[in-house]
């Protein structure tokens, strides 16, 4: 059985996550921004095994401690999708923009496509790319635990921006109702930043994307 928590993390309170196999205490992060030893306290006190980093796109408080964290841990950076590429290379840029400490560059050890799986323990993962928000962004999503982790595509209430270099106004509601909401109105989604919500009740109430 899939669990999770989320760990708030850098000054843009960025939902970072830990996800894990209940069975096996096999864990992966889920967008690693910073506040690292917040994160290894978290993962120790739980009995997990850190195995991989996943990211939902490359942006400085989602990705900005993925390069320090895989060399401390030894483990593999998986995703974003290539379109995030630039971003990569614009972490330490990014860092001097918004006053973040200074990111470590990496390569990811695989990118991610849409349709592509990710395993942690006896748990698989589904993968969606979901442009808009940043060219590369891909969202994970557990049909069995009827979960989603979506990064910054959706927030309760909200949508992701997209004034940023690569962003797509018109990509990001695409990847919403065309990606996002065929999982069904009782899937909870974990976003970015700001609490849970379900698909349902955003493709409900939210102005942005209600009633899509």
């Amino acid at each position: 059985m899939l669990r999770y928590v989320t760990i708030p993390v850098t000054p843009f309170a960025q939902n970072c996550s830990l996800v894990w196999c209940d069975a096996t205490r096999d864990a992966a992060v889920i967008d690693p921004g910073g506040d690292l030893d917040d994160v290894l306290t978290e993962a120790e006190r739980r009995g997990l095994t850190l195995r991989a980093i996943w990211l939902t796109h490359a942006h400085i408080d989602h990705a900005g401690g993925a390069g320090e964290l895989a060399q401390r841990l030894g483990v593999p950076i998986i995703g974003p999708h290539p379109g995030d590429q630039f971003w990569i290379d614009g972490l330490p840029q990014q860092a001097r923009m918004f006053g973040f400490a200074p990111a470590q560059p990496f390569a990811p050890t695989r990118w991610l496509h849409d349709g592509d799986t990710v395993q942690v323990g006896q748990c698989t993962l589904q993968v969606r790319h979901c442009p808009g928000h940043t060219p590369g962004h891909v969202v994970f999503y557990s049909p069995e635990a009827k979960r989603a982790f979506v990064g910054d595509v959706l927030f309760a209430g909200s949508i992701g921006r997209t004034d940023f270099p690569g962003g797509n106004h018109q990509q990001l509601i695409d990847s919403i109702t065309q990606r996002l909401w065929p999982m069904g109105d009782d899937t909870v989604f974990i976003p970015g930043h700001g609490p849970e919500s379900t698909f349902g009740h955003e493709r409900r109430t939210n102005p942005f994307v209600g009633g899509t």
